[in-house]
């Protein structure tokens, strides 16, 4: 039985594991999975999917329900946007090359089905591996990798020639796999943790599970996987403590609080030993900046002005009370003027492959808009507080 070279074969006791490595976006891994599943004849598929990818692989209305108004309410633009900026730069890619993205993994499914073979879907869900990934980066490595997303990505990658099957072929092999996460590693490890090594492990575990009492298992994964899998075969794996989304940092919890009641301790102060005039121009000096600021970001995104005089009035309130925050506020008010409708979601995943699509399209406008508040009012509160301090 001759495989294709994508397959990597391991044993564990009587159980054989043929584990398809495969790139996302790549006509020959599509070509592979069905090779692989016609030699083998497995007991299971596997599949490198959770149910909500495998949703939006298969529904045209993955979208369809999305409620901007409860993202915005949970605090979830910034993530939401990072969300549509990766599904964005993969499908920029797979049109490239005339793949749809996770064309092979589709591929598995439809072919298991077709031969009445059981699939089973062995990844971690998607929203849980994102939201342990964006815990784990600051604001501006999110801001900046979104923006990577957005605009395209590093042509240096590819020697400023854009992605060609040639170079997604090649990044499939070993030696380049291996160099590209030593260099995932070295750069962004904070990334590479909840993105590819969690994911190894869990991969490898629900694979593992669905293996019990079979003789053959098909699992088709992204060739990144499979040399973490191989190692983690046999490991023992806490897979609940990998769903576990982790809580914000302690320091941040103590500095979300601290900072305000300080900064709240220092204005009473001010107001206990100096006059009127001089208390009113210590608010002034942090208040104005704050609302300019939110008002000035607000409006550049585009924002009707309901919304910039929101941030201009909810910035300084937000600065002194965590509870309130800016981003939250402004993007309510403009999610009641623009009220996306069911077509705008259902457009999302067309309008998101360009910069003027992101622009234009009320729900990625208005996540736009309410982190340009939120990062205004942060930035013109810092301009305050500096001004404040000059003054005392």
């Amino acid at each position: 039985m001759e495989l294709p070279s994508s397959v990597t074969t391991m044993k564990r006791g009587d159980t054989t594991f043929y584990v398809v490595g495969t790139a996302h976006v790549s006509q020959k891994s599509v070509d592979d999975v069905k090779a692989t599943i016609d030699a083998v004849h497995p007991d299971v598929v596997c599949v490198e999917l959770c149910t909500a990818r495998y949703d939006a692989l298969t529904k045209d209305s993955a979208f369809r329900d999305l409620d901007v108004f409860k993202v915005v309410r949970e605090g979830k633009t910034l993530y939401l946007l990072g969300h549509l900026a990766l599904a964005s730069y993969q499908r920029r890619i797979g049109a490239s090359l005339g793949v749809q993205p996770g064309a092979e993994l589709v591929t598995a499914t439809k072919t298991a089905e077709k031969r009445n073979i059981p699939v089973e879907l062995i990844d971690r869900d998607i929203n849980i591996t994102l939201r342990r990934t964006w815990r784990n980066i600051g604001l501006w490595r999110r801001l900046t990798l979104m923006w990577s997303l957005v605009s395209g990505g590093d042509d240096e990658a590819t020697d400023g020639k854009g992605v060609t099957a040639e170079t997604v072929e090649n990044l499939k092999e070993p030696k380049a796999l291996s160099e590209m996460l030593t260099e995932l590693g070295k750069a962004v490890p904070e990334i590479k943790g909840p993105l590819v090594d969690e994911r190894d492990k869990y991969l490898a575990s629900k694979m593992r599970e669905a293996g019990e009492g079979k003789k053959t298992v098909v699992a088709v994964v992204g060739a990144a996987h499979v040399p973490g899998m191989t190692l983690q075969l046999d490991q023992p794996i806490d897979r609940a403590a990998l769903e576990k989304i982790p809580p914000a940092a302690l320091w941040w919890r103590i500095a979300k609080w601290l900072v305000p009641l300080v900064f709240l301790g220092i204005l009473v102060y001010v107001a206990k030993v100096s006059d009127f005039d001089t208390f009113a121009k210590t608010m002034l000096a942090w208040i104005i900046p704050t609302s300019i600021g939110a008002g000035l970001f607000t409006a550049l995104a585009g924002a009707s002005p309901f919304s910039v005089g929101a941030a201009m009035l909810a910035s300084p309130v937000a600065r002194v009370y965590p509870l309130i925050r800016t981003g939250i506020v402004v993007g309510i008010v403009e999610a009641w003027r623009r009220k996306p409708s069911v077509a705008d979601c259902e457009r999302l995943p067309d309008d998101t492959q360009t910069m003027k699509g992101f622009w234009k399209n009320p729900v990625t406008r208005i996540l736009i808009i309410a982190v340009c508040a939120g990062l205004g009012a942060l930035l013109g509160f810092a301009v305050g507080v500096g001004w404040l301090a000059s003054r005392m």
